[in-house]
């Protein structure tokens, strides 16, 4: 079961933020490696070292949940990323308000880890749907 949701950072804590799409001006990312790119960013100025196990995790939970959304929630609609207290939260809305389900892999169907293992990696995970798609939410420490 996962956690209750990291508190919101108090006033004057350092944040990194990073929101793609959902009403902004950028375009959400097209493919998985274009969201990695942010949240690597995102690190970097956070003082996460990229080569550890922390960063390693939170771009494997970007990736996945990007994948996800293209593969099987007719694409992302938007994307947000943000850094405070040192925790990660992203944030990616699909078209298909369909929520995920595990799944087991087949000969013909191969796959079914990447929900486990955003649920497994992530400290909160929250989904909520629209009429017009759903919106799951991560938190990640990153320390």
């Amino acid at each position: 079961m996962n956690r209750p949701p990291p508190s919101e950072a108090p006033l004057g804590s350092q944040r990194h933020h990073e929101a793609v799409g959902g009403g902004h001006r950028a375009a959400p990312p097209a493919s998985a490696a274009a969201a990695r790119e942010h949240v690597r960013g995102l690190l970097l100025r956070a003082g996460v070292d990229l080569d550890s196990v922390t960063a390693a995790d939170a771009l494997l939970v970007t990736s996945e949940l990007v994948t996800n959304a293209i593969r099987h929630g007719d694409g992302v609609t938007a994307f947000r990323a943000d850094i405070a207290d040192d925790v990660l939260r992203l944030s990616i809305a699909d078209a298909n308000p369909r929520l995920p389900a595990a799944r087991t892999g087949t000969v013909d169907h191969p796959g079914g880890y990447g929900w486990p293992l955003i649920q497994r990696l992530a400290e909160h995970v929250h989904c909520s749907t629209r009429p017009d798609g759903k919106t799951i939410t991560t938190a990640l420490r990153l320390g």
